[in-house]
């Protein structure tokens, strides 16, 4: 409800442009609709409040934001990790397939990649990946890691039926499926 666009297509923009590609974004909105929720985190918000909400709420969540995004400075080095045909630069936050293509990463995108790829072949529960991700314990149908998940699949191409990066188990959690190599460069 901006006056001259809407949300998602400033969120849009904002991710196509890769100087302004890791300022988080937090989207703020009277509409609570479970749909517009999905399209603005896919667009590549990090988070989605709807109003009404406690500016209580809304600092704790802006606070959650810039620990992750701290924390992801904080790495030193020319880290890379690379994992399946993909190297995630740890430093710049830039994700590049092997054919060349780079993937442009939200802060939400990169959290929760760095989780699987911190933890590789495990199984992570819903709890711990929105505790990591999100700074925030979940609410029992709170569907914030499944679309996050599946917004991370789409980034990595994992999109085949099942996925065979990414692999959903069921009644535990989510695993990443690859092996993962510490080097420096590109």
């Amino acid at each position: 409800m901006l006056p001259d666009e809407d949300g998602f297509s400033l969120c849009r923009w904002v991710r196509q442009h890769p100087r302004q590609a890791q300022v988080p974004i937090i989207m703020l909105t009277a509409s609570s609709d479970e749909a517009d929720r999905v399209i603005g985190l896919e667009l590549g918000a990090d988070d989605y409040l709807g109003k009404p909400f406690s500016p209580r709420e809304l600092q704790a969540r802006i606070k959650a934001l810039l620990r992750r995004a701290q924390f992801g400075q904080e790495r030193s080095g020319s880290e890379v990790l690379a994992f399946d045909e993909w190297r995630l630069d740890m430093v710049s936050h830039r994700l590049f397939h092997n054919d060349g293509e780079e993937v442009i990463l939200s802060g939400a995108d990169f959290a929760l990649l760095k989780l699987f790829l911190d933890h590789p072949q495990e199984i992570l529960d819903r709890d711990t990946i929105g505790n990591a991700t999100r700074g925030r314990d979940l609410m029992p149908l709170d569907r914030i890691v499944d679309m996050a998940v599946s917004r991370l699949r789409q980034r990595l191409r994992d999109t085949e039926k099942p996925p065979r990066l990414i692999r959903t188990v069921r009644g535990s959690g989510y695993q990443l499926a690859a092996n993962v190599v510490a080097g420096n460069g590109h």
